[in-house]
């Protein structure tokens, strides 16, 4: 039951890692479950870059992205709304599954 008491601590970080993505307005540009836009902020879930990596482009961001400085965001609240990424699933089925796809 170990598996059970992780989850928990991870559930846990990934609510209030969606609570923060939706507060500080991350949905705004990424979409509600972090599927991006041709016109505004890229795909970010389901499969997250790595977290050194999310960090880095939230402190540094190379495009028209502000930047979320420790002050403004810390690195604990960063974590979380990584895990809040990391929960979200992938797709169900392969294109090869959707008949329309398939003509």
């Amino acid at each position: 039951r170990s598996s059970d008491l992780q989850s928990a601590p991870q559930s846990a970080a990934a609510e209030h890692g969606h609570a923060l993505f939706v507060t500080i307005g991350c949905y705004e540009c990424h979409g509600t479950v972090g599927q991006g836009s041709r016109s505004a902020g890229p795909r970010l879930a389901p499969q997250p870059i790595p977290f050194e990596a999310f960090i880095q482009e939230l402190r540094h961001p190379v495009n028209d992205m502000p930047p979320y400085v420790a002050e403004v965001l810390s690195d604990a609240d960063a974590r979380d709304i990584h895990a809040y990424l990391e929960s979200i699933p992938g797709p169900t089925h392969g294109v090869g599954d959707i008949p329309a796809l398939n003509r």
